[in-house]
C-alpha cells in the first residue's frame, strides 16, 4: 500500500502531497521583453503594423494554411468566420454541447440556431454520428471543436460535409499544434479559429485568429475584421457592416515569441500526458482517461482529461474527489458544470425575449427538451481537468499527481466524511 495513504487528508487537516507549485504559466523571457520593447520604439503600434503583417504570416505557415487573419480572441474569431462564410438567420449550425459558451454565442451572434450534438465518451470531442442525425434542410455548417487540443474526428465530419454541402468551420482554440493524420487542425475545414486567451498554450493575453485556405473566405473575414473594408480598397469605403476587431503591435509581437515556443512545450506535454496516463490506467481504479483514434497524431494536451466513476468511489461526488486534490497541491477543475443546452441563456422564456437582430428560428426551439447522455455524465459525474501548465513538469511532478489520488484512494472513509 502506498505509504501516503497511510497518512491524513489535506482536507480534513493533514499535510499535502505537494506544496512547491507547478511550472508557472504563462511561460516568458527576456525575449518577449525585448520585443515589447522593439514595437515601443516603431510608431507603428497597430494600423499596418509590419509586426501583425509578419506574426500572421508566421502562424499561417506553422498552421499549414496560406492565410491567416488576427483578431481581438477567440470569440470574435468564430464571430467573423461565421460571417465570412454567409450564415445567417435562418440557417442552422451544428457544434457539440460540451464546449465553452462563446461556440454557441457566436452562431447566435450570426442569427442562426444552434444545435447540440452530443460527444464521444472516450475522447469528449463531438459524436459524427449524432451530427448525422441532426441534419436538417436548415442545416449550413459543422462546427467542431478540438477540445482540449485532441482533434474531432475530421474524416467523418468532413465526410458528412461533402456529403450534405455543408462548411465546416473548426473551433481550435485549444489546439495550436494539434494534428489530424499529419495535418494541422484549423486547415482541414473552410476556416478554422484560434484563441490566445491567457489559459492558452501561446498567449499574449488576449487574441485569436482565422485561418483558411480560401482566398475569397480570407478577403471576407479580413473585411468583417477590419470595419468592413475591403483589401486594396480605399481607406473610408466600407462594404459589410463590421467592427474593428485587430489586435496591436504589443500582441503580435508577444505571440510571435510565443510561437517559437510552441512545438518543443507541446512535445514536453504530450510526453507528460502519456505517462501519466499510464500511470493512472496502471495504479488509479475508478479513473479514466481519454482513448484517441490514431489519427490524432498530434495532441496539444491543453488539458489532461479525467473520467471519473463515483461507483468505483463509494458514491462520493466528483465535487468531493477534487476539493481533496486540490488540498493535496493538485491543481485541477470540474470543467464545464452544465451541457450548453442547459445553460441560462437558453431557457425558453429568456430565448423568446432576445431582439429580433438574433433571428427568429433560435427563439422556438426548446433547448431544455435535449438530453445528450455523454454529455450530461461529462458534465455532472466524470470530467476532471488538469491545466496544461501542470504537463510542463517533469516525470516526478506527474508522479505526485498519481501519489495525491492514491492517497485519497487509500482513505475513501475520511474523504466521504469531509466536507467540499
Amino acid at each position: 500500500m502506498n505509504q501516503r495513504s497511510q497518512e491524513r487528508l489535506a482536507l480534513t487537516g493533514g499535510v499535502p502531497v505537494r506544496e512547491r507549485p507547478f511550472p508557472a504559466w504563462p511561460v516568458h523571457d527576456h525575449r518577449e521583453a525585448e520585443a515589447l520593447v522593439e514595437t515601443l520604439d516603431d510608431p507603428k503600434w497597430g494600423i499596418d503594423s509590419p509586426r501583425v503583417e509578419r506574426f500572421e504570416s508566421e502562424f499561417a505557415a506553422f498552421q499549414g494554411a496560406p492565410y491567416a487573419v488576427s483578431c481581438a480572441n477567440g470569440t470574435v474569431a468564430l464571430e467573423i468566420a461565421l460571417a465570412a462564410l454567409g450564415i445567417g438567420p435562418g440557417d442552422e449550425v451544428i457544434l457539440p454541447a460540451y464546449t465553452f459558451v462563446a461556440t454557441a454565442t457566436a452562431v447566435v451572434m450570426a442569427g442562426a440556431t444552434p444545435i447540440f450534438a452530443d460527444i464521444e465518451a472516450q475522447t469528449y470531442n463531438m459524436d459524427p454520428g449524432h451530427v448525422a442525425a441532426l441534419i436538417t434542410p436548415r442545416t449550413r455548417a459543422i462546427l467542431p471543436v478540438h477540445f482540449a487540443g485532441a482533434s474531432a474526428d475530421m474524416d467523418q465530419i468532413l465526410a458528412l460535409a461533402e456529403r450534405h454541402g455543408l462548411a465546416v468551420l473548426e473551433d481550435a482554440a485549444q489546439a495550436v499544434c494539434s494534428e489530424w493524420s499529419g495535418r494541422r487542425v484549423g486547415s482541414l475545414g473552410e476556416v478554422g479559429t484560434f484563441s490566445f486567451q491567457s489559459s492558452k498554450n501561446m498567449t499574449a493575453g488576449e487574441g485569436g485568429m482565422v485561418v483558411t485556405a480560401s482566398e475569397e473566405a480570407y478577403r471576407r473575414v479580413r473585411s468583417y475584421q477590419n470595419c468592413g473594408r475591403m483589401i486594396g480598397g480605399e481607406w473610408y469605403r466600407h462594404y459589410v457592416p463590421a467592427s474593428n476587431h485587430r489586435i496591436s503591435a504589443f500582441q503580435a509581437a508577444v505571440l510571435s515569441v510565443q510561437l517559437t515556443r510552441v512545438e518543443e512545450q507541446t512535445a514536453r506535454r504530450e510526453a507528460s500526458a502519456a505517462y501519466l496516463a499510464e500511470r493512472i490506467k496502471g495504479e488509479v481504479p475508478g479513473i479514466g482517461v481519454m482513448s484517441y483514434p490514431e489519427q490524432v497524431t498530434r495532441n496539444a494536451c491543453h488539458l489532461f482529461l479525467m473520467r471519473y466513476d463515483p461507483e468505483e468511489w463509494n458514491g462520493i461526488p466528483k465535487s468531493r474527489f477534487i476539493a481533496g486534490l486540490r488540498a493535496e497541491g493538485i491543481p485541477c477543475s470540474p470543467g464545464y458544470m452544465l451541457p450548453l443546452y442547459e445553460q441560462d441563456l437558453f431557457a425558453l422564456d429568456r430565448v423568446r425575449q432576445r431582439p429580433g437582430r438574433f433571428g427568429e428560428a433560435w427563439r422556438t426551439v426548446d433547448y431544455r427538451a435535449d438530453r445528450l447522455p455523454n454529455t450530461e455524465r461529462a458534465c455532472y459525474q466524470e470530467a476532471i481537468w488538469l491545466p496544461q501548465f501542470v504537463l510542463l513538469g517533469e516525470r516526478a511532478d506527474m508522479d505526485t499527481i498519481v501519489v495525491a489520488m492514491l492517497k485519497l484512494r487509500g482513505r475513501m472513509d475520511e474523504l466521504a466524511a469531509a466536507s467540499d
